[in-house]
Formats: structure tokens, C-alpha cells, sequence
């Protein structure tokens, strides 16, 4: 699953990365398939990085390609580790923009600690989570980065797209999250050990009554009616009960 959806999320990344381009306004300067020139010169152990010519970033091959977004962007990231479109939108912004900045702005809608280290912690925030509520702050975050940067009037129409994109995508993948039904409340306070001794407590109260002991807490009801309601708490929460380990 993990190998599947790193595919996913390469392609559409892939989609917007295009091939070789050298912009002058742009401070990556020779990229190709969204890999930098600098980049590669890590990734080949190049330095300094501009001794790595522009020739070979025009040469980049998908296969080495996709060899970098994995271990310096999808791994980093830890995105195999993460539900379906939180992957592809954590992925896509941190090649983007970092690593560093996307993992933090997780971190900061997940309300777990911001250290830009995917952990236990935020990986099971994550799993916890609304994926699709993290994938729409998520992208609201990274364009709000975007256009505060100097350069968003030069890039900014072509980042706007890709980023609506990418929300799309990623809520496409998203698990649902299904809407409880109004019962589901009655289940949530008919739950538990709980459930069973108030109506053994009301059971008892009703017999109390019937041997003719009084009992100030039930005063008002009847020993016949607190048992029948009693029992019905019972057979209700049994059903709900059954009910629910069926679904």
C-alpha cells in the first residue's frame, strides 16, 4: 500500500513539475521534474554543487528521479505513515517548499509539537484526525506561505493551481469519515458498566420498595415503574449493543 500510494502522490506531483526549465526569476534555478540543481548535487555527492553542470540536471532520468523524492521528500516525511491525502498533501509541500515547513505546518494543524520530526506522536495525531480537515488547512496554510513570498506575482497563478489541485486529490483519497446517527448518542450514554448499575441500582430501589422499604432518592416513583424502566435500560443497551457489533 505504501509503495501504491508513493506512486499516486509521485505522479501527481510529476503533473506539476513538469520537465527542464531554467527561470531566472526562480531561486531554484535549472530544475528538472521539480529536482534542483542543487539537489542533485547532494544527491551525487557534488560539492561545491554548482561543480555539477546544467547539462545533468537536463539528463535526469524519472527512475533517479523518483529515487530523490523518496528518500529526501516521501520518507522524510514519513508520508507512507500517514492516511491517504494527508500523504499527498504533506508530500507535495515539502517538495515544494521543504520538508522542514511542511512537517511543521502538520505538526501546527494537528496540534501536536512543532519540531519538524515526524514521530509517533504525529503520526498517530494523523491517524486520529479528519483527513480531510488537515488536508484543507493544510493547503490554506501553504497558500498563505505562498503568497507572502516576493516572487507570488511572478509564480503565484501557476502555485494557486497546483495547490488546488493537489487539495482536490488529496480529498479525493481521504477516507470518509461517516456522519453518527442521532442513536449514537443514546449509545454513548447507555455505555458501559456504568449503564448496568444504575439500572441495577433502580431494579433493587423497586424491589426495596415493594418489601416496604422506603428509598428517599427514588421517592415519586412507583417500585412497578422503576423496574420496568429498569429492565428496558437493559434490553436497550443489549440491542444497541447487538446492533452496533453487526454494523
Amino acid at each position: 500500500m505504501a509503495d501504491t500510494r508513493f506512486e499516486l502522490c509521485l505522479a501527481q506531483v510529476l503533473k506539476h513539475e513538469g520537465g527542464y526549465v531554467d527561470h531566472p526569476s526562480d531561486p531554484g534555478g535549472a530544475t528538472n521534474m521539480g529536482i534542483t540543481r542543487k539537489t542533485l548535487a547532494r544527491w551525487r555527492n557534488v560539492s561545491p554543487w554548482w561543480e555539477l553542470p546544467k547539462s545533468a540536471v537536463q539528463q535526469l532520468t524519472r527512475a533517479e528521479a523518483a529515487r530523490i523524492y523518496r528518500a529526501g521528500y516521501w520518507n522524510l516525511c514519513r508520508a507512507g505513515d500517514l492516511p491517504p491525502g494527508i500523504d499527498l498533501a504533506l508530500f507535495d509541500y515539502a517538495v515544494n517548499s521543504g520538508p522542514d515547513r511542511a512537517i511543521r505546518a502538520l505538526q501546527s494543524v494537528l496540534g501536536v509539537v512543532v519540531d519538524g520530526l515526524v514521530g509517533p506522536l504525529t503520526i498517530g495525531a494523523a491517524a486520529r484526525a479528519d483527513a480531510g480537515a488537515v488536508v484543507n488547512a493544510i493547503c490554506d496554510r501553504r497558500l498563505g506561505f505562498l503568497r507572502a513570498l516576493s516572487t507570488f506575482p511572478v509564480f503565484g497563478r501557476g502555485w494557486t493551481s497546483r495547490v488546488a489541485a493537489i487539495r482536490a486529490a488529496a480529498l479525493s483519497a481521504a477516507p470518509r469519515t461517516s456522519s453518527s446517527p442521532s442513536g449514537d448518542t443514546t449509545m454513548d450514554i447507555l455505555s458501559g458498566y456504568k449503564t448496568y448499575i444504575v439500572a441495577a441500582l433502580m431494579l433493587l430501589s423497586g424491589i426495596a420498595q415493594m418489601l416496604g422499604f422506603d428509598i428517599p432518592a427514588m421517592e415519586g416513583s412507583s417500585a412497578g415503574s422503576l423496574m420496568l424502566e429498569a429492565l428496558a435500560i437493559l434490553f436497550l443497551r443489549r440491542g444497541l449493543k447487538g446492533d452496533i457489533g453487526k454494523a
